[in-house]
């Protein structure tokens, strides 16, 4: 399984800025290997996150996002002590879910 996300959710006003670092190889497919072998498609193709369980957000990815990608978002009405989590899956099937409290 891959390593958690780092997340960070701040209120500012009646909105949270939440800013999530994945980490992810994210291969494209279109890499070869020092032996010249096509190294095999493998990224993140879903990405959602909630506000205390209710969905806030919803993405599809493709294989041009960058590896470790960073994601930034903006959560109106929450509060200082609610829950974000975000969970993304990728094209193997593999996922992570990691949640963060706003601050």
């Amino acid at each position: 399984m891959a390593d958690p996300m780092r997340i960070r959710a701040q209120v500012a006003g009646d909105k949270a800025t939440v800013r999530v670092l994945m980490s992810h190889e994210m291969e494209t497919g279109l890499r070869k290997d020092a032996a010249g072998k096509t190294i095999p498609a493998w990224f993140i193709q879903e990405v959602a996150a909630t506000h205390n369980g209710k969905p806030v957000m919803s993405a599809q990815w493709g294989p041009s996002v960058s590896k470790n990608p960073f994601l930034q978002f903006s959560v109106k009405g929450a509060k200082a002590g609610d829950k974000i989590a975000v969970t993304w899956k990728d094209n193997k099937g593999e996922s992570r879910t990691d949640e963060a409290v706003v601050s």
